[in-house]
């Protein structure tokens, strides 16, 4: 009923109890969950559990906070994405909170991830934090609606919202939005075409209220798609069945 379309279970928090995040999930009725990739050194992880678990699908990609990881190259990064299960090219894009200084280089990874996501006609996953003009504007230069994507982990205004929804890309909210406080947020959900929605955890961490400071997981994708019912006014089966959808759209998932 629910896919959590973007989590971290290869890291050490949650791979080490596996069997348990996985049982969580199916009383929770998370039928799916997609693994994104930070970096390249540990992507032989993500490929283990793709391979094991029907359910688990991965992406490939460096976060653009990760300095000092091996650079990624377009051809690398085609190549790592030829595995049937490896669905999209990210997470990449741009983050101006936790670096300073010049980020040149940073924007010409975001462009390197495009291009190689446009080779292999495969999705991206954007992160972007206080970079929303930078990471639209690189998008719109690289022509990244050709391949659409996902801006996952939502936290910008309506309006870059529907700037990115433009270029193909749909919208996914983690557990910010059930925060008391993140009204802009909640606006967002309120108010983008249901069609271009997706839902998330970002597990291990932003767990949503009621286990807001507690190690997230994927089950708890289950209390996102609430928040998003009760502030749409529609049933929790609606959200979880169109964000299911969607995924299914995006990622090319049978």
């Amino acid at each position: 009923m629910f896919i959590d379309s973007h989590c971290h279970i290869n890291f050490p928090e949650l791979a080490q109890r596996m069997d348990e995040v996985l049982e969580n999930m199916r009383q929770n009725q998370v039928t799916h969950a997609l693994c994104v990739s930070v970096n390249l050194e540990n992507f032989n992880e993500i490929l283990q559990l793709v391979d094991k678990y029907p359910h688990i699908y991965g992406s490939i990609g460096v976060h653009p906070d990760h300095e000092s990881d091996t650079e990624p190259t377009i051809e690398g990064l085609v190549n790592l994405a030829q595995h049937s299960k490896i669905v999209a090219i990210g997470e990449t894009g741009l983050d101006y909170f936790r670096l300073k200084g010049d980020l040149e280089w940073q924007r010409e990874r975001f462009r390197t991830h495009i291009r190689a996501a446009k080779k292999c006609h495969k999705p991206l996953i954007v992160h972007t934090r206080e970079s929303a003009a930078d990471t639209l504007k690189i998008m719109s230069e690289e022509g990244a609606a050709e391949v659409g994507g996902v801006m996952h982990c939502f936290t910008e205004t309506l309006e870059v919202a529907l700037a990115a929804i433009e270029m193909n890309f749909y919208i996914s909210f983690s557990g910010i939005v059930t925060f008391k406080n993140a009204t802009i947020i909640k606006e967002v959900a309120q108010h983008i075409p249901l069609e271009r929605m997706l839902i998330e955890t970002d597990s291990p961490y932003l767990a949503p209220i009621p286990f807001r400071g507690k190690l997230n997981q994927p089950a708890y994708v289950r209390h996102v798609a609430e928040e998003i019912a009760k502030l749409r006014g529609i049933s929790l089966e609606q959200v979880g069945q169109v964000t299911s959808e969607n995924f299914n759209a995006l990622f090319k998932i049978n």
